[in-house]
């Protein structure tokens, strides 16, 4: 096999793997709803997470950000869809950025520390609990309304975060290759 058609086999997997984990954040959303004031609280939050500290950012951008919003609009609130993509692309985003090695994005031996990888989490629900604060007491109901989900909002993305780890780090250690996926 050549060098060039290796290339194109690892692109072809890596788009093929960002469709499965967009589908799996969109099922983790749908699948537990829990009705909050003006929308809904699940476990998207754990897939998330999942794509960020295990594949890297442009997979965990596209499948947070396009994951959500699809539950959004395949749920009855297209009004967060856009707000969704937003809010979740960029929580997978920093996260995956802020848990990258210095060693290098190919290095599969390159060792995050723990802290580090809570410091991402940290970092990752206050993206969430900010975003839906802005973006939906801007643009749905309110800042009044948007301060009152703030706690759930952080119930779930912490839950995400400690699930999604919890998750990474046992599929890192049953399959090591899985490293070399990281996009």
């Amino acid at each position: 096999m050549s060098q060039k058609q290796g290339s194109s086999n690892k692109v072809a997997l890596r788009l093929a793997l960002v469709a499965i984990l967009t589908a799996v954040t969109v099922v983790f959303t749908m699948i537990v709803r829990i009705p909050t004031t003006k929308g809904y609280i699940n476990l998207g939050d754990v897939a998330i997470c999942f794509t960020a500290f295990t594949f890297g950012p442009w997979s965990a951008f596209i499948a947070g950000g396009l994951g959500t919003a699809l539950a959004d609009l395949l749920s009855g609130y297209a009004q967060w869809a856009p707000i969704s993509f937003i809010v979740h692309g960029v929580e997978a985003l920093v996260i995956a950025l802020l848990v990258r090695s210095r060693a290098g994005r190919d290095s599969a031996e390159a060792v995050v520390p723990l802290w580090r990888k809570i410091l991402a989490g940290i970092a990752g629900m206050a993206i969430v609990a900010g975003g839906y604060f802005v973006g939906g007491g801007a643009l749905i109901s309110g800042f009044s309304v948007a301060a009152v989900e703030i706690p759930a909002n952080l119930a779930q993305s912490g839950i995400g975060v400690v699930l999604g780890l919890a998750v990474s780090q046992a599929v890192r250690r049953a399959y090591p290759p899985v490293r070399s996926l990281s996009w």
